[in-house]
């Protein structure tokens, strides 16, 4: 079984209105802290708002920048990667490695692995949750005695949309 999470706007309509995967996010962070016993300081909202802003991973000095444009004071990038470190606790956001940056999570109440296609031509990202891929980790890590903590998968390509830019 294959659910995918989509973050990539070449595979939404082409009339996207990104307001409501923000506000979509923004309400099940709410609800999903307010369950959890945890605190969705406004600082913290503010950062899981930029980092849902777009389809695109953000880095944290991006999001620190937005933060102090918008308060028009300085922000300690310290207080930018606890609030990313909350969020990531509490899945609302996946960090990807490669690229040292954030994306808002598709599916932060459910139980799931990342795994990302991310785009080398546009550097949008998409989510997938793909059972089979979590299986084969999870199968030889446990032949290897290995313990799975972050079965994260990045996948570095080219999406469709800039396949047919650049054919």
């Amino acid at each position: 079984m294959t659910a995918t999470h989509d973050h990539h706007p070449t595979h939404q309509a082409s009339a996207h209105d990104h307001s409501h995967c923000v506000n979509d996010a923004l309400t099940r962070a709410d609800s999903l802290c307010a369950e959890r016993g945890a605190r969705l300081t406004s600082l913290r909202r503010r950062v899981l708002e930029l980092v849902w802003s777009g389809h695109r991973p953000r880095g944290a000095y991006a999001i620190l920048e937005d933060l102090s444009q918008q308060d028009g004071k300085a922000t300690a990038p310290l207080t930018v990667y606890r609030a990313l470190e909350f969020l990531v606790e509490q899945g609302l956001v996946h960090r990807i490695e490669s690229l040292n940056a954030y994306i808002g999570c598709a599916a932060p109440g459910a139980t799931h692995s990342g795994q990302f296609l991310v785009c080398e031509g546009c550097g949008d990202a998409a989510e997938i949750d793909d059972s089979r891929i979590r299986a084969a980790i999870e199968t030889a890590a446990a032949e290897r005695g290995f313990r799975v903590q972050r079965p994260t998968v990045e996948v570095r390509g080219v999406c469709k949309a800039c396949q047919e830019k650049h054919p």
